[in-house]
């Protein structure tokens, strides 16, 4: 029989994504984070610039590790609290000389927020770009997390037509990109938003594509001041959990003063009294990033 004829779905375009193969070591590394959580774990999405990389030795992994509550995950511990009212919490892990960094949300926040309603860009932003699911606690989870990323296009292209030049699928791409660009703090250099579609313009295509023959979401009918809202939410998010990330990330300040250096060319060093107070040593470094165009 020859090959059908019938047009990708987005649904089935990202059940293929999340479930191709990946590196075995960051497989064997999502189960190793899930029996961290016993109780609580319900997905690990392995995302990032290391899904493209062949050797993972050296580089910082990046998971999001899905559980059913928090409550469930932490117990009574204040970080049950801290993940609800500022989702995610991030930690770092390591296994069999790999490191990562997870980010943990529950599975309403991860449905939530991957949705066009979400009051900030960071979840759906990450998840309109490739990922794999690498452990999955059962059918009903699978479903959950392919139907939480499913959405992740429709809300990016959604929110990004009414201010793009062109209505193309790469053109929608890459409008919405460079917009939720500004709504984070990003150590990343200018253009980085048109790199991402120009690395693998065929697989942006056919989602976007997809995404457009099933119906976008409505747009927001005041593109412009929705945006502006992103990106200022954006902002005051990003640091607020850099504080955050000061009391659940063992060693944070110095894995932030690392991918700003590694990202942005900067030469920062952190002193001995930054660390000691890893939350004001934090804050105090972003005058000096802001100054120097580092983070954006």
């Amino acid at each position: 029989m020859g090959r059908s004829l019938m047009p990708d779905t987005l649904p089935s375009l990202v059940t293929a994504e999340l479930t191709a193969p990946a590196d075995p070591r960051a497989a064997a590394m999502a189960g190793a984070l899930a029996a961290k959580y016993p109780d609580a774990s319900r997905a690990v999405l392995f995302y990032g610039s290391c899904l493209r990389e062949k050797n993972l030795d050296g580089l910082m992994l990046d998971f999001y590790l899905i559980v059913s509550d928090y409550r469930e995950a932490y117990g009574k511990c204040w970080l049950a609290t801290a993940n609800r009212l500022i989702p995610p919490n991030v930690f770092p892990f390591e296994h069999n000389g790999l490191i990562a960094k997870y980010a943990v949300l529950s599975e309403a926040d991860f449905a939530r927020l991957n949705g066009v309603g979400a009051d900030n860009v960071s979840v759906w932003a990450r998840f309109a770009q490739p990922a794999r699911l690498l452990w999955v606690a059962d059918d009903l989870a699978r479903q959950r997390v392919v139907s939480a990323v499913a959405s992740a296009t429709p809300t990016l292209l959604s929110l990004a037509r009414p201010m793009a030049d062109a209505q193309d699928a790469l053109s929608l791409w890459k409008a919405g990109f460079a917009l939720t660009y500004n709504a984070e703090l990003r150590a990343e250099k200018n253009g980085r938003s048109h790199s991402i579609v120009d690395a693998d313009p065929e697989r942006y295509r056919r989602f976007g594509e997809a995404a457009l023959a099933d119906g976008l979401p409505p747009s927001p009918k005041d593109a412009p001041a929705r945006w502006r809202e992103l990106q200022r939410r954006g902002k005051r998010l990003s640091v607020i959990r850099l504080a955050k990330a000061s009391f659940t990330y063992a060693g944070g300040i110095d894995y932030l003063a690392w991918k700003i250096n590694r990202h942005a060319g900067t030469t920062i060093v952190i002193k001995p009294w930054q660390r000691r107070w890893p939350l004001l040593g934090a804050l105090t470094l972003l005058p000096r990033l802001f100054r120097g165009g580092a983070i954006r």
